[in-house]
């Protein structure tokens, strides 16, 4: 399960990385699980945290964006799978330190006629913690 802090709770949420939104890494709350902060803080702790960030590169903006995405996604799904019967990932981000996804565009030459290329990443990464009970 994931959780983000919203005012002064942790609430379950899913994913949302839409490429075609304007906020593209997002989460929604799916009213599945809730917990005041205090609460948590009292009943959790870290037991291991970190930062996750994903590029990816195409000739194409929106294929390198959506792919993007989709590389972020499976990672955050690699620290999912890896919760114990008990614990819960929780994203760490604020408004201050949301993740933004960003872009190089490169001119390239292909077979003489002028392309570019893009290249996207995660900046600042998605930082996360395992935390189970105390």
């Amino acid at each position: 399960m994931i959780l983000r802090r919203y005012g002064n709770a942790y609430h379950s949420v899913e994913t949302n990385f839409n490429p075609t939104a304007i906020n593209e890494i997002g989460f929604m709350r799916d009213r599945a699980f809730s917990v005041p902060a205090a609460d948590f803080d009292a009943r959790y702790e870290a037991l291991e945290t970190g930062e996750i960030g994903a590029d990816a590169d195409a000739e194409v903006q929106r294929h390198a964006e959506r792919d993007l995405l989709r590389n972020l996604e499976r990672a955050l799904a690699q620290w999912v799978e890896r919760l114990q019967p008990g614990q819960v990932l929780v994203v760490h981000n604020g408004r201050e330190d949301w993740p933004k996804t960003r872009e190089r565009r490169e001119a390239v030459i292909v077979e003489g006629e002028n392309r570019f290329h893009f290249h996207w990443w995660v900046d600042p990464p998605l930082k996360v913690g395992i935390y189970g009970a105390r």
